[in-house]
């Protein structure tokens, strides 16, 4: 049998280096940390070498195709397969930005909803049975789907909705934010809050299809790791990394043959309804 494997995305730093961190302490296999700059990544590989941990390095920018299938197939082919993907990997633009609403929009949705989507694409043909896939989300996903119109509401929690659909709906979020009109739309103004909508959303997509996969126990979650003393929350988090990476460690190594969490949002290794 193939060696064990696993990637955490947008890991040099933060809650994604307190995964691999932790990761490196539990698995029974080689532990990816992903950076987009190479020289990044490799300081983070030399500090977990120093803590006695060896993780492995490979290059990933999840808003670059390219990059994304370069580890597809650097996985296929080295490993065979993949067994635990951590999509941590993402962006927010500081409260005191000011770039324009719509460039935060397409910047911040393209990087968190439309890389993670990707990456999961890409990633999901590799899954072996009893893999485990782990979408960092956000508490903010609940917040902002309460500050929808109901119309809206109510498409994003459609029971029947489809990635292509909620593509879609990401889209006409961003294409609205151009046009300046996305409140009048039914939106928030939240360009962060409606890119993890749409992990969250999507995490319960990607569950429906997995669960009718032959491949046997493969598992997806979505999860907040709480407010994190990190450089996307300004320092101003109370919990650690460490802390921050606790629940997304604790899905990524679920047991073969759990039943629950799955296709859930998790905070504190509880389960939660994001859309409520």
């Amino acid at each position: 049998m193939s060696k064990k494997v696993a990637v955490v995305t947008g890991s040099n730093k933060g809650i994604g280096y307190a995964i691999v961190r932790g990761l490196c302490k539990q698995f029974d296999g080689d532990v990816y940390l992903t950076a987009r700059k190479e020289e990044l990544g490799q300081e983070a590989i030399k500090s977990l070498n120093s803590e006695g941990l060896s993780p492995k390095f490979h290059q990933l920018d999840i808003t670059d195709q390219a990059s994304i299938d370069r580890l597809r197939d650097f996985l296929k082919s080295n490993y065979g397969g993949l067994d635990i993907l951590v999509n941590n990997a993402g962006m927010a633009y500081k409260q005191a930005s000011t770039a324009p609403f719509a460039e935060q929009a397409e910047v911040t949705n393209n990087t968190n909803y439309f890389g993670t989507l990707a990456v999961c694409e890409a990633m999901f043909p590799l899954l072996r049975p009893h893999a485990r896939v782990v979408n960092v989300s956000s508490i903010f996903s609940t917040f902002t789907i309460k500050k929808c119109s109901n119309e809206v509401k109510e498409k994003f929690l459609n029971k029947k909705l489809t990635t292509k659909e909620l593509s879609g709906l990401m889209n006409d979020f961003i294409q609205a934010a151009k046009n300046g009109n996305h409140t009048s739309k039914g939106y928030p103004d939240s360009a962060y809050g409606m890119s993890k909508v749409g992990v969250s959303a999507l995490s319960e997509i990607q569950h429906r299809q997995l669960s009718a996969d032959p491949r046997e126990d493969v598992i997806v979650n979505a999860c907040c790791p709480g407010f994190v003393d990190t450089d996307m929350s300004s320092h101003k988090g109370r919990k650690t990394i460490d802390q921050g990476a606790d629940t997304p460690v604790y899905l990524a190594l679920l047991p073969p043959g759990s039943k629950s969490p799955a296709g859930n949002f998790v905070s504190e290794r509880e389960i939660k309804n994001w859309s409520e």
